[in-house]
């Protein structure tokens, strides 16, 4: 089996890879993550001091709590009290960031009664995958690697260790069964192999097609994944803008996720790019997504002459020339974050106010004069919160401070990581810490788990950018379309939230 066979997406060497663990080999099984998982795009950390000692607080806090409702640890973790235990232990190691109680943690109905008043909440995941039913590749399964190894699944080896943890029937069930999650946005990714293509552009419309047509509303849409400096490549745009009507498009500057690719560009390349602008202004498709930051430790080596299509230099020129379009910055640019010191790191943008590239991106508005520049937090959001939650605040601090909360748009990057639920939960409970706001100046808060930036965050600055009816989604039209019922169903049948996550883990050390 070749090295693009064993691992997708991954940008780690052999020797790299060889110090990840599978994920079903973890023993702790935690309803969030207690040290860093990577879907393959970046080195995952060990697990760290601060990390070991959460993972014992909600072993020490659920055992206690289990043994009080009469059921077992594994059970307690599953519930909604298990849940908050988790982030009350990661409280009691961090600091307070998290908005949790020790009364919720320890009564079963309050925690519930929270999960139901925000469970209609309208969250859109701006960033979300599944693959193709014929899709071959099982070196996908070391995704897995990501979750199982992070111990925060309960059930994970109920689970087939088969490419169907990939597919469209769990990908339903993890991302509108098991989470709060009312619309997703369906993605696909370019290879240099086209073997390795994950889903058709044609295929990402059947499938919203047939979901929408199953709910009776809309609750899936679906990008147009375009390829510059491919041959022939603005055929597939003209083809997308005739036939497949995707609400934006989706690209790599860096050309193939395993990188170096021949197929590396800027965005602001008047030659290659700017016709294409054009056409997608003229269509009324002016949103493109576009994947940056999440390096490898060795990038200038690994991606040597490919690796600056990465970073958002090229960016500020393009929003000024088009302020028609839309230019939606996947993972927030981070390069990547926490590469070894978590709190080395920290120290670092307290005293510096520096993350590498996604505070380049958070000072382009200002820095250009534009206001079509939007930052997603898919896998960003995911792999610091749990690794350093202090810095995840500080980084959503920036760019809500420095863009605008109107310019930062939710994403998961799920189904590699199984249901988004937890980072949901996370979300919701994230604070700004006092001593952060006022170190950097920062005026505006992260509130409350509805509060008004988090609303925007979760998923109004995504119905506007997608042309949702904002009335409707802050209505009722998710709680009652056919898809809605078929949750009620599956939770009244005893449906558990499945905490199946899916990538890789560091090896522990003795």
């Amino acid at each position: 089996m070749s090295k693009m066979q064993r691992h997708i997406g991954v940008h780690m060497s052999e020797e790299e890879y060889a110090r990840c663990d599978p994920a079903e080999t973890a023993a702790f099984k935690s309803p969030v993550p207690t040290q860093m998982v990577s879907n393959g795009e970046y080195n995952p950390l060990p697990q760290t001091e601060q990390q070991a000692k959460v993972e014992a607080l909600i072993k020490e806090m659920a055992d206690i709590q289990a043994k009080r409702h009469g059921i077992d640890r594994r059970r307690f973790l599953q519930t909604s009290a298990g849940m908050a235990t988790a982030f009350l232990a990661m409280n009691k190691v961090f600091g307070p960031v998290f908005d949790v109680s020790e009364a919720e943690a320890a009564d079963m109905e309050m925690s519930e009664y929270r999960r139901k008043q925000l469970a209609n909440q309208f969250i859109f995941d701006d960033q979300t995958h599944f693959i193709r039913d014929d899709f071959n590749k099982e070196g996908l399964l070391g995704l897995t690697k990501w979750a199982v190894g992070a111990k925060v699944n309960a059930r994970i080896n109920e689970a087939p260790m088969t490419l169907a943890r990939y597919k469209m029937d769990n990908y339903l069930k993890e991302i509108f069964l098991d989470s709060d999650t009312k619309v997703s946005l369906l993605s696909g990714a370019p290879f240099d192999d086209p073997s390795w293509w994950l889903i058709s552009n044609d295929a990402i419309q059947n499938a919203c097609r047939a979901v929408n047509k199953m709910a009776g509303g809309t609750r899936m849409l679906g990008h147009t994944v375009i390829t510059p400096k491919y041959p022939n490549w603005m055929d597939e745009v003209e083809r997308g803008i005739a036939e497949l009507h995707p609400v934006s498009w989706k690209s790599y500057t860096i050309g193939d996720p395993f990188g170096p690719s021949k197929y590396a560009w800027r965005l602001d390349d008047e030659k290659l790019m700017y016709p294409f602008y054009e056409k997608a202004v003229k269509s009324g498709i002016n949103t493109i997504c576009i994947h940056k930051g999440l390096m490898p430790r060795d990038y200038e080596k690994a991606f040597a002459g490919t690796w600056e299509s990465a970073t958002v230099k090229d960016l500020g020129q393009a929003a000024k020339d088009w302020p028609q379009m839309n230019f939606v910055i996947y993972h927030a640019a981070i390069r990547p974050w926490l590469a070894d010191a978590p709190d080395k790191e920290m120290d670092e943008f307290m005293k510096t106010g520096q993350i590498d590239w996604t505070t380049d991106l958070a000072m382009i508005p200002e820095k250009y004069g534009v206001n079509n520049v939007y930052a997603e937090l898919g896998t960003t959001f995911a792999s610091s919160c749990v690794t350093n939650p202090r810095f995840c605040a500080a980084m959503l601090g920036q760019l809500v401070n420095l863009m605008g909360a109107e310019r930062v748009v939710w994403g998961s990057d799920s189904v590699w990581y199984g249901s988004p639920q937890w980072q949901i939960e996370a979300m919701r409970r994230l604070e700004i810490p006092e001593d952060i706001m006022k170190a950097k100046g920062w005026k505006t808060a992260l509130g409350g788990p509805n509060s008004e930036v988090k609303q925007k965050i979760f998923g109004l600055n995504s119905a506007h950018l997608y042309g949702l009816d904002i009335k409707m989604a802050q209505g009722p039209a998710f709680t009652a379309d056919k898809l809605a019922a078929i949750k009620q169903e599956y939770l009244a049948l005893g449906g558990d939230r499945s905490n199946t996550y899916y990538g890789y883990v560091a090896k522990k050390t003795a």
